[in-house]
């Protein structure tokens, strides 16, 4: 395994759906300023759109959100190769007629010295995964009805 490569931090992915295609762009200026404090980086960025006969379409990052200002001009041409046409069409099925999707692939930066420490010491991952905030929310309210609280 080349250096860099076991420098690298996690590598997550997310597919966000805009349904009706409404984005305001509201999350945009801070998925900038985690790349420039150097949490992530990323790896590829692509905006579909699935329209209401079901075909997939890419979608421009100059002007997402229809205000005529440059929402992620900065990231324009962000592809790494992991994202791959497959991959883009797997995020097409899930989403509505009608809606858009942003699909991001980052490293998570702020863990490559400890996933690196750990790799250096013979450790391996063998699982992982996220637990959906919805999942948590419905977890502390049955946990809080059980209490009496």
């Amino acid at each position: 395994m080349s250096d860099e490569l076991n420098e690298t931090g996690p590598i997550d992915y997310i597919v966000v759906e805009f349904p009706g295609s409404r984005m305001t762009g509201e999350g945009l200026p801070l998925l900038v300023d985690l790349v420039d404090r150097g949490i992530i980086r990323i790896l590829d960025l692509v905006f579909i759109r699935k329209e209401t006969d079901g075909s997939i379409t890419g979608i421009e990052l100059a002007d997402l959100t229809g205000d005529g200002l440059l929402d992620l001009a900065v990231f324009e041409g962000a592809s790494s190769g992991l994202l791959d046409e497959g991959d883009v069409a797997d995020a097409g099925a899930v989403l509505a007629p009608g809606s858009s999707a942003g699909i991001l692939v980052y490293e998570n930066v702020w863990a490559a010295p400890f996933a690196a420490a750990l790799r250096r010491g013979g450790g391996r991952l063998v699982a992982d995964g996220r637990i959906p905030v919805q999942a948590v929310l419905a977890s502390l309210e049955a946990a809080e009805g059980k209490d009496g609280s």
